[in-house]
């Protein structure tokens, strides 16, 4: 796309309008509000007790248990862009400031990189307990693992910073209409009256670096999985392996599929709304999903939240 003239002064910063979801009526704004809302809380209320789990119980102490990191992201992630959106539909603030814009933009990023790198680092965790157990006390220390995750998200938060640096150089008019509910790099880019192609060029290059290659990971370790599950002769041995992977491979499939969502809400000929409802449906989906697919899925998260909910319960059923 080529350069259109901007109306801003270049002495001010422009004032970024969220524009939302245009055909939304304003008396479904509320509604909508309220279920925003529940997601958030079902988010945060979810998440933390993961995280509490995961601190006060020993058995989920173990490499396996990237855990932490991902509820954390989660929270993270939403709270990035959610209480935004809700203060855009219960009190109508549609305005951000420049630089809380680009925040949000570098937040929102960076948190996705990071879910993205954590769900290899994890995918990985499962391939060397499953191929390689009795080697596996010896690679995955505890050293190894604060490493593994370290990396993961030091590269999230150094991936976005070009594109966001870049993209906050161009010309804007003093008020700038964003498509979107919060401050997704590309609709910027499209609000920009700069020539857009380096940048849209830039945000698809980090986007195959970010979607494509940790995916293409997930999926070579799994075919190594897959290769040595096959291999073991008993029915139960390799239920108990495929077991050991299923809450990972959920997530997984919960991420991609929310990708996807909102790839094929973008590339389609579709209305804006629903590029935007792509949009809004990565930045949800998989937070709220995470903590019930642990939850419902791994007996020990299971046990251990039970314990905390109900631990004199427990205790007398043990004594039992």
């Amino acid at each position: 796309m080529y350069a259109s003239a901007c109306n801003g002064s270049k002495d001010s910063s422009p004032i970024f309008y969220l524009v939302g979801t245009p055909s939304l009526q304003d008396v479904f704004f509320l509604p909508v509000f309220f279920i925003f809302l529940s997601f958030y809380l079902l988010i945060l209320v979810g998440n933390a007790l993961i995280l509490l789990a995961v601190v006060i119980e020993p058995r989920l102490h173990k490499p396996m248990y990237f855990l932490i990191n991902l509820s954390a992201l989660d929270i993270l992630f939403t709270t990035s862009t959610v209480p935004k959106m809700l203060s855009l539909l219960l009190l109508g603030d549609h305005y951000l400031s420049f630089s809380a814009c680009f925040l949000q933009m570098y937040l929102f990023h960076s948190f996705s990189c990071s879910e993205a790198f954590i769900l290899v680092v994890m995918a990985y965790d499962r391939y060397v307990a499953v191929c390689r157990p009795l080697h596996y006390p010896v690679i995955m220390t505890p050293q190894t693992n604060a490493a593994l995750a370290a990396s993961a998200w030091l590269i999230a938060l150094l991936l976005p910073i070009p594109a966001v640096v870049q993209t906050s150089h161009m010309a804007f008019d003093s008020t700038v209409y964003i498509y979107n509910c919060f401050c997704d790099h590309l609709a910027v880019v499209q609000a920009s009256c700069s020539d857009t192609t380096p940048q849209t060029f830039m945000g698809f290059c980090i986007a195959m670096v970010v979607s494509f290659l940790p995916l293409l990971l997930v999926l070579l370790s799994y075919a190594h999985i897959l290769a040595s599950v096959l291999r073991i002769s008993s029915r139960e041995g390799r239920s108990r392996a495929f077991s050991t992977c299923s809450s990972h491979l959920l997530v997984v499939g919960t991420y991609y599929s929310s990708i996807a969502i909102a790839y094929v809400a973008y590339r389609a000929d579709l209305p804006l709304d629903f590029h935007i409802v792509g949009n809004v449906v990565f930045a949800i989906l998989t937070p709220v999903l995470n903590p019930l697919i642990y939850t419902l899925r791994n007996k020990d998260v299971k046990a251990a939240i039970t314990k905390m909910a109900c631990p004199q319960d427990l205790g007398h059923h043990e004594d039992l």
